[in-house]
């Protein structure tokens, strides 16, 4: 399931983390627990702060091509309870890896103007509110990039427009693999939109060779956004791949920053602080304690049928769930 940040995904990008068609193991704030179910639409999320109309998620509940009354619930870096969005974003809800190639070359001007066309200012007004600047239906956009299939040079075509959409598809038509440590470094400083940088991590850098050498160098980037993609990433290892990481030393940072963190960094050192406490019974005791004491995301709104992003809740219902 994904999960949201404060602000990148509080309820949209958390969604895109986390929730897909298959039940997921690990419950993810903010995020509505059900049985797998292929008939049945992705999860909701309700944003911070957003009436019950929002409470839509970022995957329109209307088939593509019909919008009546449909309006999508985008990036909102609710601390996915986006964040969400690896809790987006486990962020292992990233795109399934297809062969498929495009075997005729896109036109960029006229793939341009079909995102142009696309531009729904419902869509575009909830977006705004969350620190997006798109409007367009993740649905249909996913549509069009399974037209278009895998096509790096046309992603890295697509990125340098600079616009938030023509961005969001190129993720989605990329491959991972091909990006080298320093064009994703670049990428992520210039992605200052929630949503294009919640998926640049989760659906590229978390599945490409660099994420460990990233990982150590944005964890203590002075740019709030930059470390926080190194927490996502850093929680996303605690679930991944604990072995070898200073568990203890990343509570004691936690404990230190996290309170006064930025929003969105806040919501990734929360993230992994839920995760140490799911993960690590021998430290299951201290991250319960961190949590209680700092208090973050105590009152975060989560609706009825949703796990809390509190850690203290998240950490007793994930053990509860699996009787660990």
């Amino acid at each position: 399931m994904g999960w949201a940040i404060p602000g990148r995904d509080r309820a949209g990008d958390e969604i895109e983390r986390r929730v897909g068609p298959r039940r997921r193991e690990s419950a993810e704030p903010g995020r509505i627990r059900h049985r797998a179910d292929a008939s049945r639409p992705r999860a909701t999320v309700m944003a911070l702060g957003e009436p019950a109309e929002y409470l839509l998620s970022q995957e329109s509940l209307t088939p593509p091509g019909d919008r009546r009354g449909a309006v999508e619930q985008v990036g909102t870096d609710a601390p996915q309870a986006h964040p969400a969005s690896i809790g987006p974003w486990a962020r292992g809800g990233a795109e399934e890896e297809t062969d498929m190639t495009t075997t005729s070359e896109p036109d960029l001007d006229e793939v341009m103007a079909e995102l142009a066309a696309l531009e729904d200012p419902r869509i575009l007004a909830v977006n705004e509110r969350h620190g997006d600047d798109h409007g367009v239906n993740l649905t249909t956009l996913r549509g069009v990039a399974k037209r278009i299939k895998k096509n790096q040079s046309f992603a890295e075509e697509l990125w340098a427009t600079g616009d938030s959409a023509a961005r969001l598809l190129a993720l989605l038509i990329c491959r991972p693999k091909e990006f080298s440590g320093g064009q994703l470094d670049a990428m992520l400083r210039e992605a200052r939109t929630r949503k294009v940088h919640d998926w640049l991590v989760g659906y590229v850098v978390m599945k490409g060779p660099h994420a460990e050498q990233l990982r150590l160098e944005w964890l203590g980037d002075p740019d709030p956004v930059v470390a926080a993609a190194g927490w996502a990433l850093t929680a996303d290892r605690v679930v991944k791949k604990p072995d070898g990481l200073d568990s203890s030393g990343l509570l004691d940072a936690i404990e230190a920053e996290m309170a006064d963190a930025h929003e969105r960094l806040q919501w990734e050192m929360n993230t992994c602080l839920a995760q140490i406490g799911i993960r690590n019974v021998d430290l299951r005791a201290r991250a319960l304690e961190i949590g209680e004491r700092l208090g973050v995301l105590r009152d975060y709104p989560t609706p009825a049928g949703c796990t809390s992003p509190y850690a203290p809740e998240w950490i007793g219902e994930m053990v509860r769930r699996t009787g660990g």
